[in-house]
């Protein structure tokens, strides 16, 4: 009883952190389509938890969402769960399959571009109807804005995440709020997984700064 009310107070916590996230962390990257941070929350969820928590997280977020800031009613409810999904528990399922550092790294590899792929086709289904576009506009977008969109959100989501989990399930542990351990989380510092993950925030900062003419 009292890890199931651990777990319950944790995924509240990671749900208005992911929440929270979304209202000030949106910044725009190509045309009229907006990053926000939320899925780095949702992932170390289904880090911690497994992949079910982090569609439980989605959900409950892009359900707040909708009734707040969302402009797209239920379509932007279907596509940020879809969006959340594909990525985080892609990711976390595999992380769950091999329990190690390297299965994260695969995971997110995965959840990366499974969310690409993933994307491009809701897009292309769902966009006309909540932009008011032709399809053939739509489709028209796809490589030069939804694509890029895309790499660049799935790149900063996998990237941040990697970096942010361990300092973030350290802190809870010492606060008592988990007692779950992982390789992940007992191993030192991975240099080289550091080093790459900047390296793809570095890239992917530079893309959006040119996208939107600053660079």
């Amino acid at each position: 009883m009292k890890s199931k009310t651990r777990k319950l107070t944790m995924t509240g916590m990671l749900c208005a952190l992911a929440y929270t996230m979304t209202v000030i962390g949106r910044i725009p990257i190509v045309l009229f389509l907006k990053y926000d941070p939320k899925d780095i929350i949702i992932a170390i969820g289904g880090l911690i938890f497994g992949p079910l928590t982090s569609f439980t997280i989605a959900v409950i977020v892009s359900l707040v969402e909708m009734f707040t800031i969302s402009e797209n009613g239920v379509l932007g409810l279907i596509m940020n769960v879809i969006s959340s999904c594909s990525f985080a528990c892609t990711a976390t399922f595999i992380y769950k399959k091999k329990h190690s550092l390297s299965g994260a790294v695969a995971g997110f590899l995965c959840g990366w571009g499974c969310m690409v792929l993933v994307m491009l086709l809701w897009n292309y289904l769902i966009a006309p109807i909540y932009m008011g576009y032709p399809r053939e506009a739509v489709v028209e977008l796809l490589l030069p804005a939804f694509l890029p969109f895309n790499l660049i959100k799935g790149g900063l989501n996998a990237a941040f995440t990697m970096i942010l989990y361990k300092p973030i399930v350290t802190v809870l542990r010492r606060s008592h709020l988990l007692e779950v351990e992982s390789p992940v989380v007992k191993s030192h510092i991975n240099v080289g997984v550091i080093l790459v993950s900047l390296l793809i925030i570095i890239t992917c900062i530079l893309f959006i700064l040119s996208f939107n003419g600053i660079f």
